[in-house]
C-alpha cells in the first residue's frame, strides 16, 4: 500500500464558481453540496440493480436530449437575431416581431429559418454577410446554402461557448456539407508556441498528443501565422509537414489564420479525407468568416483551457498525477448552463489509472464523468463530493467508499479509498481499491454454495471452532449452534463407517498429515448425507501443530449416481433388448392403421388420395396420422396430424388422438369445436402427449371447406397453375394447456382445385427456416402441376411428385392428404370405407 494519497498537503482557498462555469448533470438533479468529509458508508445506495439500469439509461436519454436541445437552441439564436432585427427598425414589441417574421416567410415562401438568414445578413456588416450574397443570389435551393449554413454556425458558436463545442458544431453545420472530415482551432501564444483548444472528427489520444506544440515545430498552422494567410494543400503529403490527424487523415489541407483588429490570436485548420477541392474565392471567403468566429471564441476566452496560465496549471498538473502510484483522474468543469448542477470532463488520467469496471482506458478518458460513471450521480456519491470540493475548495478524503459503474446493463461496484481535491480550475480525484480479498472472499463463498462445501477451522489448545454457513446447512444445525469437534464426529456417522472415521483422525491429530474420508452423516433432522471430509494439520514456528482445518463436502449426489450408474450398466442388455421390441411393436401398430399406400377414394364430387411415407430407421417411428371420413350430417372430415416424439408412445397417442377426434366428429361440430374438445382429450386423458393437427370439413353442396389448425403447418391450395397456402387461423398445439380457444377459416373450392394437407417431415431441413421449406414446397407444387396432363391419376401423380422430389432431410414419417375438386357426380358418393 502506498502512503498518501493527497498530491500535495496545501489546502486551496474556499472559491465560488461564476454563473457561466456551471454544467448539465444529466444524470441526477441538483444536489446541495454536504459539508461531509469523514467515512461515507452512511451514504444512501441505490434501490437495487433494476433502479442502477434505470439511472444509466435516464443518464443516456437525458445526454441525447441535451444535445438535441442545444440545436434548437442555436437554430433558436438565429431566428431571436432576426426578430431583434424586426424590433430596432419597426418599433414593435417582441410578440409582433415574431408574428411579423412568420408571415414575411410565408410571403417569400421561404423556411422562417432561411429568411432569418437572409435579413441578417442584409443588415449585418460582416464578412458573411458578403458571402452571403455571392451565394444566394439567384439560388433557387438555399436551404442549404453556405449563408445558411454560416449563419447556423455562428448560432451554434454563440450557444456552445467553448473552443471545443464550437468545433464541433462547426464541423456537423458548415463544413461536412463541403466534405471536410475534420477541424481543429489552434490558439497561439507570445512564445511561439500553440495550443489545441478545440477539435472534431479526431480521435481522443490523437487530439491529447497535439495538445501543445512548442516553439520551433513547424507546422501547417504555424506557417499560416507566419505568413499571416491561408494556406492550402492538395494533400498533405505535399505538405510535408507535421500536423493533427496526419495518419489518418491525408487528403487536403486548408489552414485559415483567426484573428481580431489586426491581431492574429489562433488558426483554423480544416481537413478533408481526399483530395482538396477546388477552392473558389467564395468559399475561400467563406473559410475566412469561420476563422473570424474562432478568433471570437478565442478571444472571449470561454473555454476552460483557455490562456497560458491554465496551460501552464494543467501541465503541472499532470506532471504531479503522473508520478502518483494509485490511479488518479484530473478533471475539469465541462460547459453548460448556470441552471443545471455542475458537471465534470475527465481531461487526464494518470499511467497508474485502472478503470474497476474492467473498461479500457480510452473509455474513459475525456469523456464526461457521469457518462463513465453514471451511477456517480447517487446521493452522497461520487459526483456530489467532487462537486462539494470544487465549490468550496475544501479536500475529501474516505477511507470506504462505494464506486459504481455500468458494463452492458450490469452493475459493477468497488470499495475503494478516495482522495478528491480542487487545484484551480481541475479537481484531481485519486482511489486505491481494496487488494482484492473481499472480492476473492465472495467468489470463494459462491464456490461453496455451488459444490456444496462448508469449510472450518479448529484451535486444538483452545477449542475454538470456526464454521460458515453452509457448514451449518450440510449438518442440519441452526447457526447458533455449537459446532462439532472433530472428537466427537464417530458420535454422528453411521456405526458402519467410525472404523474409516478412526482412521482419518489418526492420519491427522497423531501423524500430523494431511487425510480424507467419506462417512454417512446422521443429522439431528434423520437426514442422512453422504460427506467427504478432507482436513490438514496447520504448524507454528516451533513446527507444532496448533490449528486444523478442512472442508466437508456433500457428495449425496455423486454417491447415488454412481449407485444408479452400477444398476444401469446391470439393465442395459436388458433395456436395449426391451427398445428394440417396442419399436417393433411400434411399427406394427402404425402400419396397421396407417398403410405406407392406399388407394384414392371418391367422397361425392371430391377425389382423396393418401400417401404415408414412413422413417427410414425403426427406432425412429412417429406419430403421424390423418383421416378422412364423410360424416352422417353430410359432412366430410379431412384431418391430418403429428404427435411429438417417437416410438411405442407416439404411436399409441396417435391411435388415441384419431379415434377420439372420429368420434367428437359425429356430433356435427365445426373444426375450432372440435380440436379445442381433442385439445382436453390430449390434456387429460393422454399421458405428456402433444400433438399439431388440422382438422376440416367439407361441405358437398356449397363445396365450402371449414378448417382449423393446432399449431400445424397450414394446407396448401393449388389453383389455375398457382400454389399458396391457406391464411393460418390462430391455435395452439394440442395438449399445452387444459383449455384452449381455435380460430376458424374457410375457402370456397372450385372444380380443378388441388388442395394438400401434410406432416412437417415433409419439408424439414436442418439448413433453412420453414418458411424457406414452404416457399420451396409451393414452386414444387407449381412445377408438379405443369408437367402432368389432368388424367384421372393426377391427384397420385402429383403427390408422389412431391414425396419423391421433397428436399427433407430430417428422416421424419411424413403424412399427406391431397383432395381434388370434380363436378358432383351422379351417382352420389362413394360408399368405401375410410382406413
Amino acid at each position: 500500500m502506498h502512503e498518501s494519497l493527497d498530491p500535495t498537503t496545501s489546502r486551496p482557498a474556499a472559491v465560488t464558481p461564476a454563473p457561466e462555469a456551471a454544467a448539465p448533470a444529466p444524470a441526477a438533479p441538483a444536489v446541495v453540496p454536504q459539508r461531509d468529509h469523514g467515512d461515507d458508508r452512511g451514504a444512501a445506495v441505490p434501490a437495487g440493480p433494476a433502479a442502477v439500469t434505470r439511472l444509466a439509461a435516464t443518464v443516456d436519454n437525458l445526454r441525447n436530449e441535451l444535445a438535441l436541445a442545444r440545436q434548437d437552441a442555436a437554430g433558436r439564436s438565429l431566428i431571436e437575431m432576426a426578430a431583434g432585427v424586426l424590433i430596432e427598425r419597426l418599433g414593435c414589441s417582441p410578440t409582433q416581431a415574431a408574428a411579423q417574421l412568420a408571415v414575411l416567410a410565408e410571403q417569400a415562401d421561404v423556411p422562417v429559418l432561411e429568411f432569418a438568414a437572409d435579413l441578417v445578413n442584409q443588415v449585418a456588416a460582416d464578412q458573411i454577410s458578403a458571402i452571403a450574397r455571392d451565394f444566394v443570389a439567384g439560388s433557387a435551393a438555399r436551404a442549404d446554402g453556405p449563408a445558411l449554413r454560416l449563419r447556423a454556425a455562428e448560432a451554434h458558436s454563440l450557444a456552445a461557448g467553448d473552443s471545443e463545442s464550437v468545433a464541433g458544431s462547426m464541423l456537423a453545420t458548415a463544413l461536412r456539407p463541403l466534405g471536410a472530415v475534420a477541424v481543429a482551432i489552434w490558439a497561439a501564444h507570445t512564445d511561439q508556441s500553440m495550443t489545441l483548444e478545440g477539435s472534431a472528427g479526431f480521435g481522443e489520444a490523437e487530439a491529447r498528443r497535439w495538445r501543445q506544440v512548442p516553439p520551433g515545430v513547424s507546422t501547417p498552422a504555424r506557417r499560416a501565422l507566419d505568413e499571416r494567410e491561408t494556406v492550402a494543400y492538395p494533400t498533405l503529403a505535399q505538405a510535408g509537414l507535421p500536423t493533427i490527424g496526419q495518419h489518418e487523415f491525408t487528403g487536403g489541407r486548408i489552414v485559415v489564420p483567426a484573428g481580431t483588429g489586426g491581431r492574429l490570436i489562433g488558426v483554423l485548420e480544416i481537413c478533408w479525407a481526399t483530395l482538396l477541392p477546388e477552392q473558389s474565392q467564395p468559399l475561400r471567403r467563406q473559410f475566412e468568416a469561420l476563422a473570424e468566429l474562432c478568433a471570437i471564441t478565442l478571444e472571449t476566452g470561454t473555454g476552460p483551457g483557455t490562456g497560458e496560465e491554465a496551460d501552464r496549471e494543467f501541465e503541472d498538473l499532470q506532471r504531479l498525477t503522473d508520478g502518483i502510484l494509485d490511479p488518479c483522474l484530473v478533471l475539469r468543469l465541462a460547459p453548460g448552463r448556470a441552471e443545471l448542477p455542475l458537471e465534470f470532463a475527465v481531461r487526464h488520467v494518470n499511467p497508474a489509472f485502472v478503470d474497476f469496471a474492467g473498461r479500457p482506458t480510452s473509455a474513459v478518458a475525456g469523456a464526461r464523468l457521469l457518462e463513465a460513471y453514471p451511477l456517480a450521480a447517487e446521493a452522497g456519491g461520487l459526483a456530489e463530493k467532487i462537486e462539494h470540493v470544487f465549490a468550496t475548495g475544501e479536500p475529501f478524503r474516505t477511507t470506504d467508499m462505494r464506486l459504481a459503474a455500468t458494463v452492458d446493463g450490469v452493475a459493477l461496484h468497488a470499495r475503494a479509498q478516495v482522495s478528491i481535491n480542487r487545484h484551480g480550475r481541475h479537481v484531481v480525484v485519486i482511489w486505491r481499491l481494496d487488494d482484492g480479498t473481499p472480492r476473492v472472499a465472495r467468489l470463494l463463498q459462491h464456490a461453496q454454495r455451488l459444490g456444496r462445501i462448508g469449510g472450518f477451522e479448529e484451535h486444538l489448545h483452545s477449542g475454538h471452532i470456526a464454521w460458515n454457513d453452509t457448514l451449518y446447512d450440510l449438518h442440519g444445525l441452526p447457526p447458533t449452534a455449537q459446532p462439532i469437534a472433530l472428537l466427537r464426529l464417530p458420535d454422528h456417522a453411521h456405526p458402519d463407517d467410525r472404523p474409516a472415521i478412526d482412521r482419518f483422525l489418526r492420519t491427522l491429530l497423531h501423524h500430523h498429515r494431511p487425510a480424507s474420508t467419506a462417512f454417512r452423516l446422521q443429522r439431528p433432522d434423520g437426514v442422512a448425507r453422504h460427506i467427504r471430509v478432507v482436513a490438514e494439520p496447520v504448524h507454528d514456528h516451533d513446527a507444532a501443530v496448533v490449528t486444523v482445518r478442512g472442508a466437508y463436502q456433500d457428495i449425496s449426489a455423486q454417491h447415488w449416481t454412481e449407485v444408479a450408474l452400477a444398476a444401469t450398466r446391470d439393465q442395459l442388455a436388458h433395456t436395449e433388448q426391451q427398445a428394440a421390441e417396442r419399436n417393433r411393436l411400434a411399427l406394427q401398430l402404425q402400419h396397421a392403421i396407417m398403410p405406407p399406400a392406399r388407394g384414392p377414394l371418391t367422397l361425392h364430387d371430391l377425389k382423396v388420395a393418401v400417401r404415408y411415407r414412413p422413417a427410414e430407421k425403426d427406432h425412429l417411428v412417429g406419430g403421424d396420422w390423418y383421416d378422412t371420413l364423410a360424416l352422417p350430417s353430410g359432412e366430410i372430415l379431412l384431418c391430418v396430424g403429428d404427435v411429438a416424439g417417437h416410438g411405442i408412445e407416439a404411436a399409441t397417442g396417435m391411435v388415441a388422438l384419431r379415434n377420439a377426434l372420429r368420434g367428437l366428429a359425429a356430433t356435427g361440430a365445426g373444426p375450432a369445436q372440435l380440436l379445442t374438445w381433442l385439445n382436453s382429450v390430449t390434456h387429460h386423458l393422454t399421458d405428456n402427449v402433444t400433438a399439431t393437427a388440422v382438422c376440416a370439413l367439407y361441405h358437398p353442396t356449397t363445396r365450402r371447406l371449414r378448417w382449423a389448425r393446432a399449431g400445424h403447418l397450414p394446407p396448401v391450395l393449388l389453383r389455375d397453375g398457382r400454389a399458396s397456402t391457406l391464411p393460418q387461423p390462430g391455435g395452439i398445439l394440442l395438449g399445452a394447456l387444459d383449455h384452449a380457444d381455435y380460430e376458424e377459416d374457410h375457402v370456397d373450392l372450385v372444380p380443378g382445385d388441388t388442395l394438400v394437407m401434410f406432416t412437417d417431415g415433409l419439408i424439414e431441413r436442418r439448413d433453412q427456416s420453414v418458411q424457406a421449406s414452404l416457399q420451396a414446397l409451393l414452386a414444387l407444387s407449381e412445377k408438379t402441376s405443369r408437367t402432368q396432363d389432368g388424367g384421372t391419376d393426377s391427384l397420385e401423380a402429383h403427390l408422389d411428385h412431391l414425396l419423391r422430389h421433397s428436399n427433407a432431410d430430417t428422416d421424419d414419417d411424413t403424412c399427406l392428404v391431397g383432395i381434388s375438386v370434380h363436378p358432383a357426380l351422379p351417382d352420389g358418393p362413394s360408399t368405401e370405407p375410410s382406413q
